[in-house]
This record gives C-alpha cells, sequence and structure tokens, in this order.
C-alpha cells in the first residue's frame, strides 16, 4: 500500500477502506484540472499543521461534493520538503488522527493539487506563481509560516525587488496582481499568533513603501495594500498540535502494510513524512473579510465572524481555557518529576489543580466568544487533549520563557476580578501556581535533586530575588518574595496592590519547606477546593 497507488489506472480501494483508510470522494483529475486553470487558494508554508489542518478542512469540503477546487501550495524557506515530502507522493499525504483513547483514525488528503518552491531561482515555479497571483480567479493567499515568519529585515529591503524573506517574495507577487489589474485578494494568516492578520499587513506594507521610496513601484501600488475594498488581512485563531512523526504511529501504519511509513529530515533539520499525525481536537476561527470570495471552508469546520469576535476567542484561550492550565501544569510538572504532559493528567493532585483551576477560579471572569462555548473548550482540553497518550509534550518545554507567560495567562484574570469586583479571596489555586514559580526559579525538585529550569530571558535575574531562600523547614527571611511579586512585567500587577501578594508569599514558604512540600501544599489546597 502506497500514496502513489492512489493514481494508478486500475486501482481498488477495497484493501484501504478494508483497513480504515478513508480515501479521497471526487474526482482527484477534475479538481486538479480546475484548479490550475482557475486557481482560488495559494498557500504559503508546506509544513505538517497545512497538511493536518487547513489542507484537510478542503478535503472534507472536496468530499461533500460542497466545492471543486483544490489548494495549491507554496515553500518559501525549505524547499526540501516539496522535493521530499509532497512532488513523489503526487502531493497527497495521509492525515493520521490520534484519538485520546489510544486509537488512530487514517485520511488520505488529496486536496493539495499542485507544490511549488517560492523562489524566483526556481524559474518554473517562480513563473507558475506569478500567473498564479495574476489571475483574477485568486481569492486567498494564506499563511503557517510561524511568528517569525513576518519578520522584515533592513538588508532584505535593500535588495529591492529580489528579496530573500518569504514576505518579501510573496510582497512581490502581490506586485505582480497589482499590475495585472489591481484584482481584488484576501491575505490571510492561519498562524498561531495574536493579531496576526496585522504583522502581515505590516510586513507587506514595509517592502512596498521602501520600494515606492526607491522608486521601484509606484505609489498606487501602496494605495492598493492600504485599500481594504481591494486586499485584506483579517485576523485568525487557530488552535490544533501536530507533533513530529511518531514511532508509534509508523509501526500501526507498517502493521497494515501502509509503505510510505518513514521519517524525513531535511538538511535544515525540518521533521517530516509521507503522513502527518495530529490530534483530534482543531479549532480555526476567521474574521469573514474577504474582497473576492473565498472557498468554502466553514464546510470542513472553519468557524468565520467579525473581529471581535475572533480576538475574543484567543483571549479565551490565552487567559482561560488552555495556556494557563499549561503553565500550571509545566511548573508543578517540573517540580515532581514529570516528563510528559499526558502522564500529568494521571496525578490527581495537578489534575486536580488545572480542573479547578479552570471552573472554579478562572471560568468566572472568562471572554466569551459566543462562537465557542468555553465550558465546552475546557471540556475538550481536559478529556481529550492533555491526556492524549500520543501527544509527546513535556511540562519542560512549556515552562520556556514562563515569566514572558505569566501577565497574560494568570494577570488577566486577576485584573477582572479586580474590575467587576470580585471576591478576591476565592482566588486559591491561581495564587498556587504563583506562589510555585518562586519555588520552581530555585531549581530544586521536591525530592530535594537540583533541576535546570528552561530557557527564560529573565531566568537569571529572577533566580537572583530566591537565592537566598533555602529548600528546608524551618523560619527563613522571606522578604525577598516581596521583590519578585510586586514584578507587574512579570505578573501583569503587583500582587500585594490587588489583595494576593500575602496570600501567595505564604504559599510559596510551604512549598519551600523541605523535600515533600510541594506534594504536601499541592495536595492540600487542591483537596480543599
Amino acid at each position: 500500500m502506497k500514496l502513489s497507488d492512489i493514481v494508478t489506472p486500475g486501482f481498488d480501494p477495497k484493501t484501504w477502506e478494508d483497513k480504515g483508510y478513508k480515501l479521497p470522494q471526487f474526482d482527484l483529475e477534475a479538481v486538479r484540472a480546475k484548479t490550475h486553470e482557475q486557481p482560488t487558494w495559494i498557500h504559503f508554508g508546506a509544513g505538517n499543521i497545512f497538511r493536518a489542518f487547513p489542507a484537510a478542512v478542503l478535503q472534507k469540503s472536496l468530499d461533500c461534493g460542497g466545492y471543486d477546487r483544490g489548494v495549491i501550495v507554496a515553500e518559501g524557506f525549505d524547499y526540501e520538503i516539496i522535493d521530499k515530502a509532497y512532488r513523489p507522493y503526487d502531493n497527497m499525504s495521509l492525515l493520521v488522527v490520534l484519538q485520546s483513547d489510544g486509537t488512530i483514525e487514517k485520511r488520505v488528503v488529496a486536496s493539495v493539487t499542485e507544490s511549488l518552491k517560492a523562489d524566483p531561482q526556481f524559474g518554473e515555479d517562480w513563473a507558475r506563481l506569478v500567473e498564479i497571483f495574476r489571475n483574477p480567479s485568486l481569492q486567498m493567499a494564506s499563511f503557517t509560516i510561524t511568528e517569525k515568519g513576518y519578520s522584515v529585515a533592513p538588508q532584505d529591503l535593500e535588495r529591492g525587488l529580489a528579496p530573500q524573506l518569504i514576505m518579501g517574495k510573496v510582497t512581490a507577487l502581490l506586485f505582480e496582481r497589482y499590475q495585472a489589474g489591481a484584482h481584488p485578494i484576501t491575505v490571510q494568516s492561519m498562524d498561531n499568533c495574536s493579531h496576526n492578520g496585522d504583522l502581515v499587513k505590516k510586513a507587506a506594507l514595509s517592502y512596498a513603501q521602501a520600494w515606492a521610496k526607491a522608486g521601484l513601484v509606484p505609489q498606487g501600488f501602496v494605495e492598493y495594500l492600504d485599500d481594504e475594498s481591494k486586499v485584506t488581512f483579517p485576523w485568525s485563531m487557530i488552535d490544533k498540535i501536530t507533533p513530529r512523526p511518531d514511532a508509534q504511529v509508523q509501526e500501526m501504519l507498517k502493521a497494515d502494510g501502509f509503505e510510505d511509513n518513514y521519517t524525513i529530515i531535511t538538511a535544515k533539520n525540518t521533521y517530516t513524512a509521507p503522513f502527518v499525525n495530529a490530534e483530534e481536537t482543531e479549532y480555526l476561527v476567521i474574521e469573514d473579510k474577504y474582497t473576492n470570495g473565498r472557498p468554502p471552508l466553514e464546510q470542513g469546520g472553519v468557524l468565520y465572524a467579525d473581529r471581535e469576535t475572533v480576538d475574543k476567542v484567543e483571549k479565551m484561550k490565552v487567559c482561560t481555557c488552555l495556556n494557563p492550565l499549561h503553565t500550571a501544569m509545566s511548573i508543578y510538572g517540573c517540580l515532581l518529576g514529570h516528563t510528559l504532559i499526558s502522564e500529568e493528567m494521571k496525578d490527581e493532585d495537578i489534575c486536580g489543580l488545572i480542573t479547578k483551576m479552570g471552573y472554579q477560579e478562572a471560568m468566572p471572569v472568562v471572554v466569551d466568544p459566543g462562537v465557542l462555548k468555553p465550558a465546552d473548550f475546557i471540556h475538550a482540553v481536559l478529556t481529550k487533549r492533555l491526556p492524549n497518550p500520543f501527544m509527546p509534550d513535556a511540562p519542560q518545554r512549556i515552562a520556556t520563557d514562563t515569566s514572558q507567560k505569566l501577565s497574560i495567562r494568570f494577570g488577566e484574570t486577576i485584573k477582572a476580578y479586580k474590575a467587576q469586583g470580585l471576591n478576591m479571596d476565592e482566588l486559591v489555586l491561581i495564587p498556587l501556581v504563583l506562589a510555585g514559580y518562586a519555588r520552581y526559579l530555585k531549581g530544586v525538585d521536591d525530592k530535594g535533586n537540583a533541576f535546570a529550569p528552561s530557557p527564560d530571558p529573565l531566568l537569571e535575574e529572577l533566580q537572583a530575588i530566591v537565592a537566598p531562600l533555602e529548600v528546608k523547614e524551618g523560619e527563613q527571611d522571606w522578604s525577598c518574595l516581596k521583590q519578585l511579586y510586586t514584578r507587574q512585567d512579570v505578573f501583569g500587577v503587583d500582587l500585594y496592590q490587588v489583595g494576593l501578594g500575602e496570600r501567595v508569599e505564604a504559599m510559596a514558604a510551604q512549598l519551600f519547606a523541605g523535600p515533600g512540600a510541594v506534594r504536601k501544599t499541592l495536595h492540600h489546597y487542591v483537596a480543599a477546593r
């Protein structure tokens, strides 16, 4: 069983279907031909998240007969992905959905009709990209290139119309569209970063303005990009985990007789494969602001809303229903010697901590976006996402840059309590997480063994504050904690000013009271709630 079999004349789907593989339910050749002639969607970023989510969403629409065109993918960073993970398999891939009960769902994704290298050095590919962008039928150019991909370097601006960074190349392609008739288009980020559409627009305008100033393009091109009747840059919120190719999954596929089950590692250290494994839960909420129409991605589960709603969904996730739980698990997971998030969910104290913290303390001030129920979202996090045995995520990874996350993940909830006049005495477990951070900074686990806290730009500075403290029973001078918990840059508030400083300080003292104190203190407060 190989992906290439599917496009072989005389292909018999029975063997695949008998082994639980869902095959494309549409005419591949017809969709490919229509897409080549009248493309509507080009996507930049050929990585695993694209294949597992946006491409799979479109597949659902194609399978139900709700659409007749696929998506063209372009890669502007690691060109080996195109040569090794797309073209040898006719741009098809196998999506393996990792269920929380330990089973998998297998679906062949064939919605990608072409794969291109986004660089003028690949003449034929670049000419095709120019052709696509000049075509009036094109509706959307989208991205999964990570937040770093939207960066603009001064030296790249100086290269004029031959930029090397991906946003410069995309802006050059948008200039082709402008020259072809200033056709409307939507430029859509699908990356997991706040207000992502603004990042795309800022980058594109940076290039266009620099080129106009140098006399390389007319000022009209800058005005075209800034005209929302012509070009829009909507916000979106995306949420789905797509780990590297998993050894367990490879063995399951091998047992089926699926031969394309190996890992591909490129020279740029990208881990990919002919298959992509991903968690079952997924969310994509997009600001519905398109100038030339759009593919009907709502048929595959995408939620379209206004900008304010997209912002609310992001705040719900970041401030209440996911990210604070992750941070709490990372702090206490490191202190209690855990190395997998899924294993932490079997720890009654940690599971109790995040469950009660989410439902009892954060939920009263949650931002409700309307299109997603916060209670449903957090229920999926607790019952499907975090316990998923296939997810290799570790508390040590999530603990990276904790000082940069606390103000949003907990500070916003504390501010909301204050603003709404709610009883601060109701906050017990959130203060316990913040108290745990001081103990974490000490770099000594609950058994008394030293560990290395994860990388963080403020790590040395904050560790110096707690340096006078010792992990031991008995009295010691806790005054240094005031230097920590007054840090508004870290916690978003001065914890003493909002009436929580003394409580957090007292909890921290309990956590420092010798080996075993972390477990004892955690259990005490979780059980009491």
